[in-house]
């Protein structure tokens, strides 16, 4: 995965992305994909690449959504 200065992501890098930076990157690789002067073989990396930023956004949905649950003074979870 590229970063903005055009290097090699790290896990470390795609932990600190935002959903917005993560959602742009998907639609960035769409585009490339969808590009007719994409090789077979950049388009399986690229396909990686979308997989893997996928995960992450799934990731950082799920973490949201559990803190959005409370526990109330019954011991119940409640939304807020």
């Amino acid at each position: 995965m590229m970063n903005e200065e055009g290097g090699v992501m790290q896990e470390t890098d795609q932990e600190e992305l935002t959903l917005e930076q993560a959602f742009g990157g998907l639609d960035a690789i769409v585009e490339k994909l969808e590009s007719r002067e994409i090789s077979l073989e950049d388009s399986f990396t690229e396909y990686k690449k979308g997989m893997e930023l996928l995960k992450l956004c799934n990731e950082k949905i799920d973490r949201v959504e559990k803190k959005m649950l409370q526990i109330n003074e019954n011991g119940e979870y409640s939304e807020f």
